[in-house]
């Protein structure tokens, strides 16, 4: 081989070396005409008013670069909940604002959240995500393959029903409720004497209204967005048991594809989505203001609050199914919380 030989041989193969680090150089700065966002509920709610706000924040701030639309009603995997969040680690879905309780089939230590009567209220359930705790649980869900930006928050889930006033664990003895497809609902609500049910929200609609099932347990605007009153559901029981924080995630491959400073722009605008979204979800439900509550009641719904003592019946009940959780959540996560909540504010 001669020295013209010798050197095309050299440049071609210093070419083939360098064409897979040129490719994915030039791949990662080709954005997407629309990255797709999914969500249980649409705008009409504080769950989706808190993903558009984020698809707003984020189209606005990067100029267009970064398209993002909304898909309510997970309807990108067909309406399947507890589906959505390996569908955002296989790529699916680039992006979410998705349920603590929907992923936790997915993510164990997520039920840290669905640990009956461990947030109390509000105060507990900020203590909780902004704490050791809180930190942890971002850092697991993104082992897990998805990037972590912000919190939101569905709220405290109550009962309600179409057959009686819920005051003690006996006046649910037999009733059908509708739960989320997460093992932990069906455990807490079989301890109670109840017949738990797991179905899409999608199917739980119709389910209520034809009297298939007589109750199900989620936030109070839920209740008036979704207008519950008109799907029998007579009665509310406000006992707190439950919160359902929400995370703004993306999926890996899509956050990496982003320069440095737009996955800057995408966080900033998902812990202010975040923030706003609580807001909302908390409107007429904190503080001074609880007019949610004689909304619903201007409706001729009957809503019930438990008594400190009728609420410790519930938790007396209760209680080994926490206890069990707990192991299966982790002993040190589960205690990091609740120290957490010990030590919040009181109202």
């Amino acid at each position: 081989m001669d020295r013209r030989s010798v050197l095309k041989a050299g440049t071609t193969g210093a070419a083939a070396l360098g064409a897979p680090f040129i490719i994915r150089s030039a791949s990662a700065q080709q954005y997407r005409p629309e990255y797709r966002l999914s969500t249980v509920v649409g705008a009409a709610f504080p769950w989706g008013k808190g993903g558009e706000i984020w698809g707003n924040l984020v189209r606005e701030r990067t100029q267009g670069r970064i398209n993002i639309k909304m898909y309510p009603g997970v309807s990108l995997i067909n309406g399947d909940q507890t589906r959505e969040f390996s569908a955002i680690r296989q790529g699916v879905i680039d992006m979410a604002v998705g349920s603590t309780i929907n992923w936790s089939p997915q993510v164990k230590e997520l039920n840290l959240f669905s640990l009956p009567f461990l947030s109390q209220d509000h105060a507990g359930l900020d203590a909780i995500t902004q704490s050791e705790a809180g930190k942890r649980i971002m850092q697991i869900v993104d082992k897990a393959g998805v990037v972590p930006l912000a919190w939101g928050e569905n709220g405290f889930r109550e009962l309600t029903n179409s057959r009686r006033e819920i005051r003690s664990p006996a006046d649910m003895k037999g009733l059908k409720f509708r739960i989320v497809g997460s093992p932990i609902f069906t455990e807490v609500f079989t301890a109670l004497g109840a017949n738990p049910t797991q179905m899409s929200w999608a199917d739980a609609q119709p389910a209520l209204a034809s009297g298939a099932v007589e109750g199900q347990e989620n936030p109070m605007h839920i209740f008036t967005a979704a207008k519950l009153h008109t799907l029998a559901q007579k009665f509310v029981t406000r006992w707190g048991y439950v919160a359902d924080p929400l995370i703004f995630v993306v999926n890996r491959e899509v956050w990496q594809s982003w320069t440095p400073a737009d996955q800057e722009i995408v966080r900033a605008s998902a812990i202010e989505a975040g923030k706003q979204e609580i807001a909302i979800a908390r409107k007429g439900l904190s503080g001074g203001d609880m007019s949610m509550i004689k909304d619903v009641e201007a409706l001729g719904v009957k809503v019930t609050e438990l008594t400190p003592a009728e609420k410790a019946e519930f938790q007396r009940v209760l209680k080994p199914a926490y206890d069990k959780w707990a192991k299966t959540i982790g002993a040190d996560l589960v205690k990091q919380a609740e120290a957490a909540v010990a030590a919040r504010p009181r109202a």
